[in-house]
């Protein structure tokens, strides 16, 4: 199956890194991932992408800011123009952006949580680094901006892959071309890869029906010695404290296991990682998930208990996240 022209960036990508145990599988991943008969809204997000207006090459593009901004001169109609279009791609999740003055004001303040791992973090200058979730693709522009040679997101929303080549129309090359997105789960990787320097896991593992199947893959993404970031909700306790919510946790249906602290980096120990360590553990604030222009929809506040935001309407404590660093044995 032949490559797509607007996805020639990505199989050069993977050749020049030398991927090529994932290379043949990457034109049926594609096709997959946006196919539009699967996605009804696809061909919307695609148009409207297409339709942005053409950009000077003069351009000043800010990835190491709490705000991925791209400084570019637009006349009042283009920006007019922009704007409608990139709505036409919400609900904005992950972000903020500021786009030739489009300020796309994301329902998550993404850089709080790049603020909170940031200071832990190996340097990513010259790693090859993977963001499992990525939504639309913040971090990953952060993650270029500290210096990263290869950047690959991943994530299964057809939406986000429109987002992140939204952000990349103005972009343009300024980051090398070393940010790439795939519209698939980890569960589309080859097993055992062994490839990257830095592995993302942020706001997954809840997701995951098998949590220890998750950790084991992200394991099998790393090199001997890579680091592992995860960050996910955790409840208080010890290391035998998890909460199994019921078919809801603040309204999400698709949450299943939120351990403690303990028994999470219990979990990466008996999976295999070593130098387990807490960086950070922190209450989500309505300040920090909110609804905005971007995103009209209920938010963090309408899911906690109005008489008792320290927990959600389920009764549940609410929502508390973690940052646990470890790294695969060398």
């Amino acid at each position: 199956m032949p490559i797509p022209a607007e996805h020639r960036d990505l199989y050069r990508a993977f050749l020049d890194q030398g991927l090529d145990v994932w290379l043949a599988r990457l034109p049926e991943q594609l096709a997959r991932g946006l196919d539009r008969q699967r996605h009804g809204d696809l061909p919307a997000w695609e148009k409207a992408v297409a339709k942005l207006p053409a950009l000077p090459d003069a351009r000043r593009v800010h990835l190491d800011t709490d705000t991925v901004s791209v400084e570019v001169a637009l006349s009042e109609s283009q920006r007019r123009q922009a704007e409608n279009l990139l709505r036409k791609l919400a609900p904005w999740r992950k972000g903020p952006f500021a786009l030739g003055g489009i300020a796309v004001d994301t329902e998550w303040r993404s850089d709080w949580k790049w603020q909170r791992v940031e200071p832990h973090l190996a340097r990513l200058a010259g790693r090859k680094i993977l963001d499992v979730g990525g939504g639309s693709g913040y971090h990953g522009w952060r993650m270029a901006g500290a210096g990263a040679a290869f950047v690959l997101v991943i994530d299964p929303s057809p939406r986000f892959f429109w987002q992140f080549r939204a952000v990349r129309h103005f972009v343009g090359d300024a980051d090398g071309g070393r940010t790439h997105f795939l519209p698939v789960g980890i569960e589309a990787m080859p097993e055992a890869l062994g490839f990257f320097d830095t592995v993302f896991s942020m706001g997954v593992l809840y997701h995951r029906p098998s949590p220890l199947e998750h950790l084991l893959q992200l394991k099998g993404a790393l090199r001997p010695g890579g680091e592992l970031v995860l960050e996910t909700l955790v409840v208080a306790g010890d290391s035998t404290t998890v909460l199994l919510p019921g078919e809801r946790y603040a309204a999400m249906p698709n949450v299943y296991f939120l351990p403690s602290s303990a028994a999470l980096c219990q979990w990466l120990e008996r999976c295999g990682f070593d130098n387990v360590r807490v960086v950070d553990e922190a209450v989500t604030t309505p300040e920090e998930q909110r609804a905005t222009d971007w995103m009209t929809f209920q938010s963090l506040v309408d899911f906690l208990d109005p008489a008792d935001p320290t927990r959600t309407l389920e009764g549940y404590p609410a929502p508390r996240r973690a940052v646990v660093m470890a790294n695969r044995p060398r």
